[in-house]
């Protein structure tokens, strides 16, 4: 089955499961999140943030499909688009790397090297706008937050670590770490490789949002 990858834009946003269109645990600082959480407007939120970073910073995010089914999708925009960032003790990010926030896979299509092509997806995206890095902070204890639904959106690390991040700032619980792009071409090369003989003919492309200026 043919796997492809598109742009975020704000006609697909839909295609992310509804409880991650809910989510703003990146997209507010944690005062603001917890008041749109009580008025149940964290769905307009998500949308509002998506539609100011597309207008202002450009395209932040990936969807990637099995078939005409969405399957997963990734987030990442410059730190500063990002308030829950400064709520970790290993912040703030690096100056020159762009910020991987959400990150999800439905479950039965874990394990088969889609989350390595999500990634690639990204340092593609962001090699051709010449940023240098991506960080992101990790989850080192993700068997910890069974019963903590409020840090299920922090990647594992260790996954993170599969796919070529390596970590710049230890802790141990939220260790961030850092994906230099450069290196991330020579590693992408290998994943499509990897991918091409696990999975067949892997076909990538990218859609890239329309964005109209008043």
């Amino acid at each position: 089955m043919s796997r492809r990858v598109v742009g975020v834009t704000l006609d697909n946003l839909e295609q992310l499961p509804l409880r991650c269109r809910r989510c703003v645990y990146w997209e507010l600082a944690p005062h603001l999140r917890e008041e749109a959480e009580r008025f149940g407007e964290t769905e307009v939120e998500k949308e509002a943030w998506v539609s100011a970073v597309l207008l202002e910073w450009g395209s932040c995010g990936r969807i990637i499909h099995s078939g005409d089914l969405p399957v997963g999708f990734v987030l990442y925009a410059p730190p500063n688009a990002v308030p829950r960032a400064n709520a970790f003790p290993t912040s703030p990010p690096s100056a020159d790397a762009v910020l991987l926030t959400a990150f999800h896979l439905l479950p039965e299509f874990r394990g088969g090297g889609l989350g390595r092509l999500l990634v690639q997806a990204v340092a593609k995206d962001l090699t051709r706008r010449g940023v240098r890095a991506v960080e992101a902070f990790g989850d080192a204890q993700p068997e910890e937050r069974q019963n903590d639904e409020e840090h299920h959106c922090v990647v594992p690390a260790a996954f993170l670590q599969s796919v070529g991040f390596k970590t710049v700032r230890p802790h141990p619980r939220w260790p961030r770490l850092r994906l230099e792009l450069r290196s991330g071409i020579s590693w992408k090369e290998d994943v499509e490789a990897a991918l091409e003989k696990l999975l067949g003919e892997v076909s990538v492309t990218t859609a890239e949002p329309s964005v109209t200026r008043a």
